[in-house]
């Protein structure tokens, strides 16, 4: 079995003592593409946040593996597109790591970034200020950010959120690149069809884990109602449970290190409503076929 990048043990994340993300067991592996999918509220973004440390776990642990570098890229919604600054000042703060914010920039810094506002097809947009890009080239320009960066483990929240279609095609191919490289890449995404044409690898989120593993069979129609039942029988005022509560003293934590990846439905949850302390008994969606919302 590949090496792990990142090793989920119990990992439980949440707001206020309420969780958004729990009892998730399991590793990424080195060089592994994998989505990570979800209704609207099942915890993406808040996974995302966990791994990077942003937020600080209720119970458990997420171990990235020794010296991996992290490039992390939020949902547009959550950046300040009235910051006065240019295309080049944006992409540039992905040297940070190597030189810190107020270092002086070596010449071949400067050609990494240009290198890199060319790899996205924004060459000419240099001096461009942000507030006056469209939601694609923002876009194009916050993956250059991520390629000046070169990290080792990849994170991208909805990335491929309001933006054009020839863009979602161009960063696709960016995507698959750095999987080529041997990068270990995260992305949330929400398009199940583009999921399964593009990513070998997908994880199924309802605030728990739902399925895990390769993309096809994660994403099947058995799967999707069982992601869409337990998200609508949530108790969002239910509190936090410890895995013991939760499966009575036994391990129902499918752990992605002893399935080795073999498995559609090796990280499945079966989900029943019946005696589980955040659910309470509401019928499922007629129609699990997708799963709908742009946020986690």
């Amino acid at each position: 079995m590949a090496e792990a990048c990142i090793t989920f043990s119990d990992f439980t994340l949440g707001y206020n003592s309420h969780p958004a993300v729990h009892h998730l067991n399991g590793a990424v592996k080195k060089g592994s593409l994998t989505a990570v999918v979800g209704a609207n509220g099942s915890g993406k973004s808040t996974l995302m946040k966990g791994i990077v440390g942003v937020l600080k776990p209720m119970a458990g642990a997420c171990a990235v593996a020794h010296g991996t570098r992290i490039a992390y890229l939020p949902q547009q919604s959550e950046l300040d597109r009235s910051f006065p600054a240019r295309v080049v000042d944006l992409v540039s703060l992905g040297l940070w790591p190597k030189r810190g914010l107020l270092g002086r920039h070596r010449p071949e810094d400067r050609e990494a970034v240009a290198n890199a506002i060319k790899a996205v097809g924004l060459e000419g947009f240099e001096k461009r200020p942000l507030d006056t890009l469209s939601g694609g080239q923002l876009q194009r320009t916050l993956f250059a950010r991520v390629l000046v960066q070169d990290a080792d483990l990849i994170l991208l929240d909805e990335p491929f959120n309001a933006i054009d279609a020839k863009t979602v095609t161009d960063l696709v191919a960016l995507i698959k690149r750095w999987q080529g490289e041997n990068r270990t890449v995260m992305v949330v995404a929400h398009d199940l069809d583009l999921v399964r044409a593009h990513f070998p690898e997908a994880l199924l989120l309802a605030r728990r884990p739902i399925a895990w593993g390769e993309a096809r069979a994660t994403l099947a129609p058995e799967n999707l109602l069982r992601a869409r039942q337990f998200h609508e029988a949530w108790d969002e005022n239910a509190p936090w449970c410890s895995p013991e509560a939760e499966t009575g003293g036994h391990d129902h934590g499918h752990s992605h290190d002893h399935h080795g990846h073999d498995h559609g439905d090796g990280h499945a949850d079966h989900g029943h409503a019946h005696g589980h302390p955040h659910l309470h008994a509401k019928p499922a969606s007629a129609d699990a076929r997708h799963i709908h919302g742009d946020a986690a």
